[in-house]
This record gives C-alpha cells, structure tokens and sequence, in this order.
C-alpha cells in the first residue's frame, strides 16, 4: 500500500506501481488533476452513508472527521476501484472558531480488500508523514534549500532529523520552541546538560 499526495497522483505513477509493483495506491485528488477533482467531488456524495466518524480533541481543537467511499467504475483513472471523501470539522476550543474542510482520494483498493474505517486509517496515516514534513519546511526551510547535487540533499536531511531528536529528547513537544531556545551554542548546550 502506498500513499500518494496531490503532487504525485499522476497516471504513469499508479499504473506502474500496480502493474509493475502489484501494489496497491490511495492518492490524494486536487486541483492539479481537474478532471478526476471534477468527477469525484460531482459523485453523489449526499446519498452515501458516512462509514467512519472519528472525534479527537487536543492541540487546542476539537476535531471530526467523516469518511464516506463510494464503488467507481467510469472515473477513467487507472486501476481506480474507489472513491473517497474526507470531511474534517475543527473548533479551536479557545476562541470557538469551527472550520470545515473536505479531501478527495481515489485507490485501488476494492471494498472487499478495505473496509471504509480501513481507508480512514490509512489516508489519516498519510497526512501524519504530510505534517512531519510540513514541520521541516517550515521550522528548517528545506524545500527551499539550495543543496541540490551529490550527498548534500541527503546529508543536510539526515542533519536536520538528527535536530529534530535532539529537540524531541530535550523534551519538547514542538519542534519550533525547541528551535528557539537553541539559538547559541552555549544554551544549546545547556539544555542538553553539555556545559
């Protein structure tokens, strides 16, 4: 089973991993691919029962989230079986504010070899490694990092990882506040009990 994003829902890709690889997909639809956007999200969605409902609250928000899939046949897209639609319900339980977002997925996977909780599970995996990556963008820049020849990508991936362990070890629970206090090599450390 392999998860794809937006980026990487490409009709080569899928092919080649169920023909070439016999393995199975769940890919992310969006606007990158208009036409399949346009057939699953014109599904007649109203009419499918919700198949897995999750609540969960933390990080300030309380949040819902309602899967449904539907059997497809005519989406044109290769080796597609099924759709799915994501709802996501957040309130920020400090200041009320509810948002509502919806994601569409297409897999291989039959119904019979995937119950709809299964493709929750599976599509709420995705989006952990989704913000595992968002984290390093965002706290050490790394998709506008220059290294783009030899080792370098790979080294200064490996060296961010290791900053992001150190952080977690030192007990934090986000990686930018652990960034901020890391600012000089004394106080680095420091925190790590090294002085």
């Amino acid at each position: 089973m392999v998860t794809f994003d937006a980026l990487h829902t490409v009709r080569a890709n899928l092919d080649w991993l169920v023909r070439e690889k016999e393995a199975h997909y769940i890919a992310v639809v969006k606007q990158n691919q208009p036409l399949l956007h346009a057939r699953v999200k014109a599904l007649p969605w109203r009419q499918v029962p919700a198949g897995s409902v999750t609540r969960e609250t933390g990080h300030g928000r309380t949040e819902t989230r309602t899967v449904k899939a539907a059997h497809v046949s005519r989406l044109d897209f290769p080796w597609a079986c099924q759709a799915i639609k994501v709802t996501r319900w957040r309130k920020d339980t400090g200041t009320g504010k509810v948002s509502r977002e919806t994601a569409y997925a297409v897999t291989s996977l039959a119904s019979a070899d995937a119950t709809v909780p299964d493709l929750g599970r599976l599509v709420r995996e995705h989006w952990s490694v989704e913000a595992h990556h968002h984290v390093r963008d965002v706290t050490f820049g790394e998709d506008s990092a220059t290294s783009r020849t030899s080792s370098g990508p790979a080294n200064l991936a490996t060296i961010r990882a290791a900053i992001t362990a150190a952080i977690k070890d030192a007990g934090y629970l986000h990686v930018p506040e652990g960034r901020r206090d890391h600012t000089t090599p004394a106080e680095t450390l420091r925190l790590h009990c090294l002085d």
